[in-house]
Formats: structure tokens, C-alpha cells, sequence
């Protein structure tokens, strides 16, 4: 059978979000049906109010409210840990059980480099999942492993952003 291919999407660029966002889109065009988490970010980004309109696709909410990891104490860690972890089970149980043919783990990679999830949970699903599940991770710095595990690897590299010029986020472009 297919396994279904695994999609990286990484760097300091913009872009890796809409990457696997375009990919959710084409795939539900396709009539496949797509599960979206994303990691690390709340539920109040642009992408979501359309990705809520295509019924092939299943949007899971995040976190309430959600910091930047490096203005979270040890102690916001440690939860952030715990309530990801069961999260990313619950993500591995629903695509078991649920005939997902595409999943979209958005910024699981920095969860994975920040140690807020183990990678041997991610490389353990990638290994058991159902054929034909087709699997995009995004964030920073993916280990040897699991560039190894993947089919499609895109850096995005950033050489300028109005956010270097103090230019805050944008609703539409950046959220």
C-alpha cells in the first residue's frame, strides 16, 4: 500500500503556514478528508475562518491563550508540555480512527526543538500511521531523523521582513 508522504516545511522565512494551508485547501478541493492542528498559536489567525468553511476539512482549537515560549515561565512550560502531549495523542487517535488523508501539524517542529513534545512520539505515529495519510509538519530545525523520514523538505529561508523594520503582524498577511 502507499504510506502517503510526509511534507517539512521549515526556516526562519515566512511562509511555512501557508504552505501547508494551500496544501489542506488543495486537498479538500480534491475531495480528501484533512485534519488541521496548530501548535503554539491561538485560534484567531485569518486562515482558520476559511479553513471552517470547507467541510472535508476537521479544525481543532488550541490553546485559549497562548504565549511565546520564551516569555512563558518553567512552570508554563511544563503545562504547555502536558497539554500539547495529550493533544498530539489525540491528533494520533483521530487520524487512526478517523480516515483522515491528510494531516497538518502546524509548528510542530518547534515543539519538537523546544522538548515540549518527544520526537519519538512524531517519528512512532509517522511510522504506524494509516496508509495513504499524508503527513505536513512546520517550524524550526527538524532533527536528522525526521528529514530523513521525509519525502518533501522545503527550507524557507527569510532575507528581509517588514518585521525587522518594527512593522507589527498583519492581519491577512502575517495572522
Amino acid at each position: 500500500m502507499n504510506k502517503g508522504c510526509v511534507h517539512i516545511y521549515y526556516g526562519n522565512g515566512k511562509g511555512k503556514t501557508t504552505c501547508g494551508v494551500g496544501l489542506c485547501v488543495r486537498a479538500a478541493g480534491a475531495g480528501w478528508k484533512v485534519l488541521v492542528y496548530q501548535f503554539l498559536k491561538d485560534s484567531t489567525s485569518s486562515e482558520r475562518k476559511i479553513l471552517k468553511q470547507l467541510p472535508q476539512v476537521t479544525l481543532l482549537e488550541g490553546m485559549e491563550k497562548v504565549k511565546f515560549t520564551f516569555n512563558m515561565t518553567p512552570e508554563e512550560l511544563d503545562q504547555a508540555r502536558i497539554y500539547y502531549t495529550q493533544a498530539f495523542k489525540k491528533i494520533v487517535k483521530m487520524t487512526c480512527e478517523g480516515g483522515y488523508q491528510m494531516v497538518f501539524l502546524d509548528e510542530l517542529l518547534h515543539m519538537i526543538r523546544l522538548e515540549l513534545i518527544e520526537e519519538k512520539l512524531v517519528t512512532d505515529f509517522l511510522e504506524r500511521r494509516p496508509d495513504g495519510v499524508e503527513v505536513i509538519m512546520t517550524g524550526y530545525d527538524p532533527s536528522p531523523r525526521l528529514l530523513e523520514m521525509a519525502d518533501y523538505v522545503s527550507k524557507i529561508t527569510k532575507e528581509k521582513h517588514p518585521f525587522d523594520s518594527k512593522l507589527p503582524a498583519r492581519r491577512g498577511i502575517e495572522f
